[in-house]
């Protein structure tokens, strides 16, 4: 009976953290998108909230229009409706991306420029401080997931071995988990070094 409730509690601990640790690499993965890049690509834009029909409605921009790229260097955007292209044009001015649309009729065009030196040191920068927050995200998860696992033992709902098996087996996803964070860090800054 007691190996029951160990192996489920053993279960649902890792389980969760596995869950938690995955969100967190999907918010990171999201939160990367928006960090420019030499290359145009629509995931650059495309979640950029905007104020549509007299300010009553916020929509991200994927929801207004078509969002396509045109070459290497630029990314067009086609409203579903054409009333909606100033609002489109407004937010990605008020956006931090620093891009400049122009009209062209029924859609907008951003030409994307290189990148210069600085400004690819302040994206990798960027970068950084976003990898070193979700790796802290991560860490705290680990941290619960060890204190729940602590009570459980404390409770004498497991053993002293089913404890030391439990708290190796989530610094082992933990490890994974950061190791998967290191990977996507490098290859977001190769991707904002490439010229």
């Amino acid at each position: 009976m007691l190996f029951d409730i160990c192996y489920y509690l053993l279960m649902d601990i890792i389980l969760t953290f596995n869950t938690q640790a995955t969100k967190t690499i999907a918010s990171l993965k999201e939160d990367l998108k928006s960090i420019r890049t030499g290359r145009a690509s629509p995931s650059l834009v495309e979640n950029l909230s905007v104020e549509t029909y007299g300010g009553q409605t916020k929509l991200r921009l994927l929801e207004l229009a078509t969002i396509m790229t045109e070459g290497a260097s630029s990314i067009s955007i086609s409203p579903y409706d054409p009333s909606v292209i100033q609002d489109i044009e407004r937010a990605i001015l008020k956006s931090p991306l620093g891009l400049t649309p122009s009209s062209q009729g029924t859609r907008i065009i951003i030409k994307i420029p290189s990148l210069n030196t600085e400004q690819r040191e302040k994206y990798i920068k960027v970068v950084g401080e976003k990898i070193e927050e979700k790796k802290v995200t991560i860490r705290n998860h680990r941290d619960d997931s060890r204190r729940t696992i602590k009570n459980s033992f404390e409770n004498k709902e497991m053993s002293e071995d089913e404890k030391y098996r439990q708290e190796k087996e989530i610094d082992i996803q933990s490890t994974k988990f950061m190791e998967e964070i290191n990977v996507i860090k490098e290859n977001k800054e190769k991707e904002i070094m490439e010229v």
